[in-house]
C-alpha cells in the first residue's frame, strides 16, 4: 500500500475492492465507499458521458476536481478498452498540491496499471502529453481556473466534495461559469442528486436528467440540449412540490 497516508489523508478500502481515501480536512471520502471508487467513476461519470460523446474527433474534459485521479484514469481505461481514436484533452483543477505529489504512492486498481507512468508524470510535473492524451492539473482555485475557458468542454465531471463540505463548487454562480466553459452540446455528470444542485443547473439553462444505474445509487446528468436516450427530471414538478427550495448561492 506504499506510503500514501499522511496527516490529512487515510487510505480506505471501498466495497468494489478498489481503494479510496478519507480527507480529514473535509471529513469526507473521495468516493462512495458503498458504491466503490472504481465503479463510481465509471458508472456515474465515464460511461454516461462517453455514451453521448465518444464519436467526436477531439474531446475536451473538465474534471472537477482531480482528487485521487480516478475519473481521469477511468477515462483512459475506457478509451483503451473500447479502442477509441479521439484525441482526449483533460483539464483538472486541484487545490491540494501535496495530494497530487503523493499519488505516485497510491494503490490504484489493477485496471490502471498500464497508466502508472502517467500517474508518475502528473505527480511530478502536473502535465502529461502524448499523441492521444493531454492531461493538465492546475494546482489552485477551481473557480478561477474554470473562468479561463469559454465554449471549451464537451464533458464536465462535476465531482467535488459535497455541497455541505465544499459549497463554493456547487452554487448558482459557479454553474453559470461552468455553462460558459462548456460547449452548447456538452454534458455534465455528477454523483449529486440534491435538489439544490439540480436547481443550480436548471436555473442556468441546463436540462437535468437522471442517471439510473443498476446496483448503485442514481446520479445526475445535465446538458443545454436534449439527450434523447436519457430520462429527463421534471424540474418544474420538483419546484412546485418544493416551493421553498433554492439553489446554493455565493
Amino acid at each position: 500500500m506504499n506510503n500514501f497516508n499522511d496527516e490529512l489523508h487515510e487510505i480506505v478500502l471501498s466495497e468494489d475492492g478498489s481503494f479510496t481515501a478519507y480527507s480529514k480536512e473535509y471529513d469526507e471520502h473521495y468516493h462512495s465507499t458503498k458504491d466503490g471508487a472504481m465503479k463510481e467513476s465509471l458508472q456515474k461519470h465515464v460511461f454516461p458521458a462517453f455514451k453521448i460523446m465518444q464519436k467526436k474527433d477531439e474531446i475536451n474534459i473538465l474534471d472537477i476536481c482531480y482528487g485521487l485521479g480516478f475519473n481521469t484514469l477511468a477515462t483512459l481505461y475506457y478509451y483503451k478498452k473500447n479502442s477509441l481514436t479521439s484525441k482526449l484533452n483533460i483539464y483538472s483543477p486541484e487545490l491540494d498540491a501535496t495530494l497530487v505529489s503523493s499519488l505516485k504512492n497510491f494503490t490504484y486498481p489493477k485496471e490502471f496499471d498500464e497508466f502508472k507512468y502517467i500517474v508518475l508524470e502528473l505527480s511530478e510535473n502536473g502535465v502529461y502529453s502524448d499523441d492521444f492524451f493531454y492531461i493538465e492539473i492546475f494546482v489552485g482555485d477551481a473557480r478561477e481556473y474554470v473562468r479561463l475557458f469559454k465554449n471549451k468542454f464537451d464533458i464536465v465531471y462535476q465531482d467535488a466534495f459535497s455541497p455541505s463540505s465544499n459549497p463554493a463548487l456547487w452554487t448558482l454562480e459557479y454553474f453559470s461559469d461552468i455553462r460558459e466553459a462548456m460547449k452548447k452540446d456538452g454534458v455534465l455528470t455528477t454523483y449529486s442528486i440534491a435538489l439544490s444542485v439540480r436547481l443550480g443547473l436548471f436555473s442556468n439553462g441546463f436540462i437535468v436528467y437522471i442517471n439510473n444505474i443498476e446496483g448503485i445509487r442514481d446520479s445526475t446528468l445535465a446538458s443545454q440540449v436534449e439527450i434523447q436516450e436519457c430520462v429527463k427530471v421534471d424540474m418544474n414538478h420538483k419546484i412546485s412540490c418544493n416551493p421553498n427550495a433554492k439553489p446554493l448561492m455565493d
